[in-house]
């Protein structure tokens, strides 16, 4: 699948929002190398790592994928790597995989037979089939 044909199946606007804001800040600290060569020590860079970890978390929900990334992002020289977007394509392709799967999940409920057993409400129990 191709990065547009991903992006293109993304249908929550707050996924396609936290692409964006990861990409920009990816870019950012690539392009503005200077300003973040200190990694961890660099004033700039831990603001814009807090504001981005508190962006995503509050478009995409808490996921474990941003306490590392947001780790990461601390040593010098990692900002060289888009640890963001790699964060933000985790949570995203296992949002959209989970949204495939149920919605695939519940047109095969209603159209096919069940294997599994009958529940029944509580009550007295009924008559034995002979």
């Amino acid at each position: 699948m191709s990065f547009l044909a991903y992006f293109n199946s993304l249908k929550e606007p707050e996924q396609r929002l936290a692409w964006a804001v990861a990409i920009a800040a990816d870019a950012l600290q690539i392009a503005a190398l200077p300003l973040f060569a200190e990694g961890g020590a660099s004033p700039a860079d831990s603001l814009l790592d807090l504001i981005v970890a508190f962006v995503l978390i509050r478009l995409l929900g808490w996921h474990w994928a941003f306490l590392p990334t947001l780790a990461a992002e601390l040593i010098p020289g990692a900002d060289l790597f888009p640890t963001w977007t790699a964060a933000v394509w985790f949570v995203t392709r296992q949002q959209v995989k989970a949204n495939n799967d149920s919605s695939s999940n519940s047109s095969s409920i209603s159209n096919s037979p069940s294997n599994d057993p009958e529940i029944l409400p509580p009550g007295s129990a009924p008559e034995p089939r002979r």
